[in-house]
């Protein structure tokens, strides 16, 4: 794998100097590979990762799987390509095993999330069944501890208790 985006997926706020530091090159050598690694579309944004937890209490976010039909000569790209539309759908993967997608999906409720899926996501042509998980706490998310010890949420000390 090219350290290059091996580095700037564990930080990408680091500069080209850092890089060029890091990976022993000049910063044109190593614009010039941020530049051909966008434009062959390797790397396709740069993105924070917030712990949504501690900024707004009122977002939920779900996993959801899909039984679908894919369509003869489209496979599953077409339902893919539906679903990925949706502003609430943040991820859309193809799998293997027991259903044929995962999609994650975010909403101001557990409520909202719900309607969703209910008067949106089941009633497209190509869905045979859906199964909703709602994600409770994010532990560790893009490779990133999000609650520490020290960061403990009092919240699940009163359920506790």
């Amino acid at each position: 794998m090219d350290r290059l985006l091996t580095l700037l997926n564990e930080n990408a706020r680091l500069s080209v100097k850092q890089l060029a530091a890091m990976l022993e090159k000049t910063e044109n050598e190593i614009e010039d590979e941020i530049a051909a690694y966008e434009k062959a579309g390797i790397i396709r944004g740069y993105k924070a990762l917030i712990n949504w937890e501690k900024v707004d209490k009122n977002k939920a976010s779900a996993l959801i799987e899909l039984r679908v039909s894919p369509k003869r000569e489209r496979g599953f790209d077409e339902i893919a390509n539906k679903i990925m539309q949706f502003e609430e759908v943040e991820s859309v993967y193809l799998m293997s095993g027991g259903y044929d997608l995962a999609v994650k999906v975010h909403g101001k409720s557990m409520q909202d999330i719900a309607m969703f899926v209910m008067r949106r996501l089941s009633t497209l042509d190509s869905v045979l069944s859906t199964a909703t998980h709602f994600i409770l706490t994010r532990y560790k998310d893009g490779n990133v501890i999000l609650n520490t010890e020290d960061e403990k949420d009092e919240r699940r000390s009163v359920l506790c208790d």
